[in-house]
């Protein structure tokens, strides 16, 4: 079989991150439901509007270069959206189904900003400048993204350390203080 050219290569890729994004339109919903901490929601929304967006800026892609979307299974976005239904188990803590869900919002993020960046670099280097620039402006809003998922992860951490030392720590004082009006 022929070696692939770096268009066909290219186009197949387009193909893979529509698809994903098409399923992440399906999917945000219900992790935007399942967030409890409010950081977490607002930044979910955040990513359902942008991946409202990259959808018919795909569609401009697919456009600029002359080519039509065509049905593709992402396999790996189908991947990472059963791997989140795992770590969202209804039986786990708040806090820690709100870490697994940043856990697997950030490995999607990071695998559709490998995508525009690849695809990016790609529509370049067949002089698709069109199509480049709008699979950069997409590239930016996933690290964006991911940026602020981080942050989230860090407030929520910090959070979740601060409630947990105070509960243990008003435990303890409740107890000491028994013994003491015990006495």
């Amino acid at each position: 079989m022929p070696e692939k050219s770096l268009r066909e290569f290219f186009i197949e890729n387009l193909h893979d991150i529509y698809d994903a994004e098409k399923r992440l339109l399906m999917a945000l919903p219900k992790l935007v439901t399942m967030a409890t901490y409010p950081r977490l929601r607002d930044a979910l929304e955040q990513h359902l509007d942008q991946t409202e967006d990259h959808v018919p800026r795909l569609a401009r892609v697919y456009e600029s270069i002359h080519e039509f979307p065509m049905p593709q299974t992402c396999t790996t976005i189908v991947g990472l959206l059963a791997g989140g239904d795992d770590l969202l188990r209804p039986e786990r803590s708040p806090s820690i189904r709100d870490s697994a869900l940043i856990t697997a919002a950030l490995k999607i993020e990071h695998f559709e900003a490998a995508s525009y960046g690849c695809l990016g670099l790609w529509a370049e280097t067949l002089d698709e400048r069109s199509a480049a620039a709008l699979l950069r402006q997409s590239f930016d809003e996933e690290v964006s993204a991911a940026a602020a998922l981080m942050s989230v992860a860090r407030s929520l951490h910090r959070e979740t350390s601060i409630s947990q030392w105070a509960e243990a720590s008003g435990t303890w004082i409740q107890r000491a203080m028994r013994v003491r009006v015990d006495h």
